[in-house]
């Protein structure tokens, strides 16, 4: 059962990071430092964020605590014009640093205790509270994306008005997919 909780998880993560990739993907250098209003984050800043985020969290996270004393979050939400090139590796490094974590993890791994900022949490503890928030930031990006392409959108799941010719589709196909590899 573990076993198989390792291999959904990392495909949940591949996941949100192809969402936000294809987000990455469809929106400018200058779109990406919009934000709707002082409050609200750009994209750029929300990759900033999540690429500390991870580098802190998965740098040797089953030895070391996850808030690492070199991790400058605040830094993270400071509003910057990087060039877009910066801005996606900072992306792939983020997704790189977690991979490589969740790669030689084992069953037996998962109960082991980590902390994050001194919390005592389990792997699969601190591996489900990491997936859910960075789903909750991706679709951040998402949302900022769809709005400033407006009409020139590309969907990354099923399009409005479009879920019977999905189901039509797909019902008639095996079953031996991923929801990864089905949606796009």
């Amino acid at each position: 059962m573990r076993s198989d909780y390792l291999n959904n998880i990392k495909n949940q993560f591949r996941y949100y990071q192809v969402i936000g990739t294809k987000t990455l993907q469809q929106v400018s250098e200058k779109q990406l430092h919009f934000s709707p209003n002082t409050e609200s984050n750009s994209i750029a800043v929300i990759v900033s964020h999540l690429h500390g985020n991870m580098a802190s969290r998965w740098t040797n996270f089953i030895q070391t605590d996850g808030e690492k004393d070199w991790r400058k979050r605040d830094e993270e939400f400071i509003k910057t014009e990087q060039a877009k090139a910066i801005v996606l590796e900072k992306w792939d490094l983020g997704w790189t640093t977690l991979f490589s974590a969740l790669k030689p993890l084992k069953e037996e791994d998962l109960t082991k205790v980590i902390s994050v900022r001194n919390q005592r949490l389990t792997v699969n503890e601190s591996i489900n509270k990491e997936l859910a928030h960075y789903a909750y930031h991706i679709g951040q990006m998402v949302y900022i994306g769809k709005m400033l392409q407006n009409g020139q959108w590309k969907n990354l799941s099923i399009p409005k008005g479009s879920s019977d010719k999905y189901n039509a589709q797909h019902f008639n196909n095996n079953k031996n997919g991923t929801h990864t590899d089905q949606i796009f």
